[in-house]
């Protein structure tokens, strides 16, 4: 899943720290100087801010006290308690936050070498596709030589607030992290996929068979090393982090650092009895502020609980800000959970592999139809195809699909103030078993994600087999960007952007010919067909001029549903479109009957039912059966 990480704006970290011990400076971040710049992108600064390196903060610095552990952190003055609770839940994972901070004891600072620190720090984050390795200078912004934006229990520990400040390197400023997006920060840790959850729709709260299924899920997530956060939506500016009187805070993210199903129970009647209960672990980013309810840290519902079970799962009793509930409670207070999964592509994993492709895209303007690739969602049907487009294939009789479009990320800086997400989303539609050119008219819509303008947008889906294509848009026509693709299936999609809109033109076509017309022809059924005492296994196949489309077997029914379509690029148009109708056998496949169409240019008919004949080609008679076809025709190449 790892891999080497790209340099960030250039900066070698190993070479940096060679020529700062040679010299026999600390470093300082040329590019994330100790200015205000580095602190706001508006706004006048508050108090006097002094920078410090950690040896003038404190004695003995380090960058870890004891090991890493999601007790380690406290929120700043800063706004970022979605960046804290990710950092919570990367704490809790040694794969991961070892990835986030690399070579992490050449990093520590040694006591007993004091001359071969430099005062310079790498860290790792994937963003937009690949691995970026971020380089900054140890001076920390204080007040009353405290620090003023992410902190550790432990004064002397600061792994945490360099972390934080490698990552508002990355987004321009501290203020950039004021109100993000916990889902962002999980993808940049893991170079996962976020799904978001709302806990508000499907009765969760109520609805026990619902609620048991999302449990299995996210238990999966966690149980698989995925990153998970909740929170509870703030609808107006006065509930954000508000507090209720369970003891929970609005408008505030929490991670998630533990999921398990908890035995009831002591002693031998815990084992045999079946009773189990679904519960989470959460944790404020504040360090402290608890929930109050229910299997809360002081609770009588611990006394169900055996002693050995309780240390199993870090029972306490200190207002540290972590703390137990039932999912069921979960589900009724908070309102919104984002799952972080990680995707496993490995052939040696014993879980699920899945494979991935990945594609960066643009969109981008131009006063040409044909070249312009920004035209806005499908409210603006005019334009809407105007869009970049992507074809995909799932060859499983059904396969569960997972798709992620991610804009570019934006930086704020004072030069270019705040960098503001478009509003994006995207459709898949089911198109041509051999599509291979742009779509210009729409069809069966198969999903469709939300739009939003958050930096990336997920959508979970099961599809049927056959030939997709995504359409990821802006919601507004004219709007620019970057964007990346990915899409995850079972087997490989050999997903690619289509970028002709039809045929080229060669040196050859002159001599073999040009395309006249565009056909699209769709088999939806049968019927009638010859049967057998467990009904046939048919399937159809769409020939023209060579070309042949076959769709999948139909099995014991003589009332198939094919459902199949193909499109044509037509140099003979004296020449029929023949529909075949075969039964599958052992040995071999047995011929049902066949049907020729012949279609006139800019033919818009409607449905044919036409009666399967034999093969012979003076006097085809009638067999056993009718198909069902639509055509549709077009002298333009460009009208399908």
């Amino acid at each position: 899943m790892f891999s080497c990480a790209k340099a960030y704006e250039d900066q070698n970290y190993s070479a940096l720290k060679r020529a700062c011990l040679r010299k026999k400076v600390l470093f300082e971040d040329p590019l994330f100087p100790a200015t205000d710049d580095s602190l706001y992108y508006k706004g006048t600064p508050g108090p006097t801010v002094r920078w410090k390196r950690p040896k003038d903060i404190c004695e003995d610095p380090r960058l870890f006290v004891d090991g890493i552990s999601s007790h380690d952190l406290h929120q700043g003055q800063v706004g970022n308690c979605w960046f804290v609770a990710a950092c919570s839940s990367l704490a809790s994972r040694e794969s991961l936050w070892q990835k986030v901070i690399p070579d992490w004891k050449e990093q520590e600072w040694n006591p007993e070498k004091p001359d071969s620190y430099a005062g310079i720090f790498h860290f790792n984050f994937w963003r937009f596709g690949e691995w970026v390795d971020v380089i900054v200078d140890d001076r920390l912004p204080t007040v009353n030589n405290q620090l003023i934006y992410c902190h550790s229990n432990s004064k002397n520990e600061f792994w945490c607030a360099l972390v934080e400040k490698a990552y508002a390197k990355l987004a321009g400023c501290y203020q950039a992290l004021d109100g993000g997006n916990t889902a962002d920060a999980l993808v940049d840790f893991t170079g996962g996929v976020s799904e978001p959850i709302d806990l508000t729709e499907g009765d969760l709260a109520t609805d026990e068979a619902k609620r048991n299924q999302l449990f299995e899920r996210v238990l999966k997530v966690h149980s698989r090393g995925g990153l998970i956060s909740a929170s509870i939506k703030a609808v107006t500016a006065a509930d954000m982090e508000a507090r209720l009187a369970c003891g929970l805070v609005k408008g505030h993210a929490y991670a998630v650092t533990d999921v398990r199903k908890v035995r009831l129970g002591h002693g031998l009647l815990a084992f045999f009895k079946s009773e189990k209960l679904d519960m989470i672990r959460l944790r404020n980013p504040w360090g402290e502020r608890e929930w109050t309810g229910p299997w809360s840290d002081t609770s009588e519902e611990w006394q169900k609980v055996s002693k050995s079970e309780r240390e199993k799962m870090g029972v306490t009793v200190q207002d540290d800000g972590e703390f137990w509930m039932t999912f069921e409670d979960m589900c009724r207070y908070f309102t919104d959970i984002i799952k972080c999964r990680l995707i496993n592509t490995s052939y040696l994993s014993i879980h699920k592999t899945w494979e991935e492709a990945r594609l960066h895209g643009a969109w981008t303007r131009h006063e040409d139809p044909q070249q312009n690739r920004s035209g806005g969602c499908i409210n603006h049907k005019d334009t809407f195809f105007q869009n970049p487009q992507y074809v995909f294939e799932v060859k499983k009789p059904e396969d569960e699909v997972l798709i992620s479009i991610q804009q570019r990320p934006k930086r704020s800086t004072r030069r270019e103030g705040k960098g503001e997400n478009l509003a994006i989303g995207f459709d898949i539609y089911k198109v041509e078993e051999n599509r291979q050119y742009r779509m210009h008219s729409l069809q069966h819509k198969a999903a469709s994600s939300i739009y939003i303008n958050s930096r990336s947008v997920f959508l979970r889906t099961e599809l049927p087999e056959g030939r997709y294509v995504i359409i990821p848009t802006t919601f507004e026509p004219g709007h620019i960007g970057e964007f990346l693709l990915r899409v995850f299936t079972d087997v490989p999609s050999n997903c690619r952007e289509l970028r002709l809109d039809e045929p080229p033109r060669t040196c050859w076509s002159s001599l073999c010919g040009y395309p006249q017309q565009v056909a699209q022809v769709h088999v939806l059924g049968a019927a009638g067909l010859k049967d057998s005492p467990t009904g046939a296994n048919s399937y159809v196949i769409i020939k023209c001029e060579g070309e042949k489309v076959r769709s999948a077997v139909q099995r014991g029914t003589s009332t198939p549903e094919y459902n199949v379509k193909g499109i044509f690029y037509r140099k003979k148009l004296a020449q029929p479109i023949t529909v075949q109708v075969w039964n599958h056998r052992v040995l071999k496949d047995e011929f049902l009957g066949q049907v020729h169409l012949k279609t006139a240019p800019d033919d818009l008919q409607d449905l044919h039912t036409l009666h399967l004949q034999d093969r012979s080609s003076r006097q085809p008679s009638d067999l056993p059966g009718i198909v069902a076809v639509r055509v549709l025709c077009s002298a333009s190449l460009t009208a399908v």
